[in-house]
């Protein structure tokens, strides 16, 4: 298998399968495909796992493409502006959040996780409900404007707005903690709660937040 990024405002990545290789994505994410692609779609994992998926905001079913000879193409793109970031799981698995999740190899699976904290979960700005990527081979996450990478020390803190976390490793621990002081809360625009992530590990963030930006245009549609 060989993939190429292409685009930068709303990127897609391309694939090239030898015949038998098969990626599978969320239903709608391909967005064209050569001859000699095979397109079949199932509730991979089980009804289970396939609930926890709609419910950390991707499809119900995922739909599989393979290659039923060599050089067949298939691409998938991204929803919103931003960025397609490669992610190897047999290097290490990961956490990310809702909607995060574009397409993967077959032997990358994909589960819901639930926060270890409630209060996380509820008012972290990523959902009660994660998404864990385990296994091995490569997997592609969406990010919404530009993605940064920071590597975590043991012990080291990195404090995040809510809904700036893509994903981290599972050696990364993720808290949520209240801002500090009436006027920070009040008129701070930053929310009641930050994103805290303790260090060993990787941090994936993104620039933007969707949402937010999503609420401001509808907040300056004209009402009547």
């Amino acid at each position: 298998m060989r993939y190429e990024i292409l685009g930068q405002l709303v990127p897609a990545v391309q694939f090239e399968l030898n015949s038998g290789e098969s990626i599978y994505t969320q239903s709608g994410g391909m967005i064209w495909q050569s001859e000699g692609v095979k397109m079949s779609t199932n509730a991979r994992g089980g009804i289970g796992r396939s609930i926890g998926r709609l419910f950390s905001g991707e499809s119900m079913f995922m739909v599989n493409y393979t290659a039923e000879r060599d050089g067949a193409v298939v691409a998938f793109g991204s929803t919103v502006p931003g960025s397609l970031i490669p992610v190897d799981i047999t290097k290490s698995e990961i956490i990310a959040q809702k909607g995060a999740f574009l397409c993967a190899e077959q032997t990358v699976e994909l589960k819901a996780t639930f926060t270890k904290k409630f209060s996380a979960g509820l008012f972290g700005g990523e959902g009660f409900i994660l998404q864990h990527l385990f296994g091995s081979g490569m997997a592609f996450l969406e990010v919404d404007g530009d993605v940064i990478e920071r590597t975590l020390a043991p012990g080291e803190v990195l404090k995040v707005d809510s809904g700036n976390v893509v994903a981290f490793e599972t050696s990364v621990k993720y808290e949520v903690e209240t801002v500090k002081g009436l006027g920070n809360i009040f008129f701070g625009g930053e929310g009641l709660f930050l994103t805290k992530l303790t260090g060993p590990g990787k941090v994936l963030l993104q620039t933007q937040n969707f949402n937010d930006f999503a609420s401001r245009i509808i907040s300056r549609v004209p009402k009547g």
